[in-house]
């Protein structure tokens, strides 16, 4: 069975609503059984069947953020194999 992951705290500490949304975003788009933890939302494909690209998930990815009005505020990165992170921007002359 293989997996993707993508870390959803940042998400998760802005709007709870967006983290339900964007699983089933992903649940009617990447035909994948979705499971939702505390930090992250998991992506499992049966044996035989073979996950989107990594490419086409990022897009997914970005759509969701698009379509939710979160754009400005948020951004896909790729973590290591399989995962992916919904970070925060920062803002233009904000300091660390």
């Amino acid at each position: 069975m293989s997996t993707i992951v993508v870390r959803i705290s940042e998400l998760r500490g802005k709007d709870e609503e967006n983290v339900e949304d964007l699983a089933k975003f992903l649940e009617g788009r990447a035909d994948a059984t979705v499971d939702v933890t505390s930090d992250e939302i998991t992506l499992k494909y049966e044996e035989g069947k073979k996950g989107p690209s990594r490419s086409f998930l990022r897009v997914l990815l970005r759509k969701f953020l698009h379509r939710a009005e979160l754009k400005e505020e948020f951004r896909v990165i790729s973590g290591r194999e399989n995962v992916f992170v919904i970070k925060e921007r920062k803002r233009v002359g904000e300091e660390e």
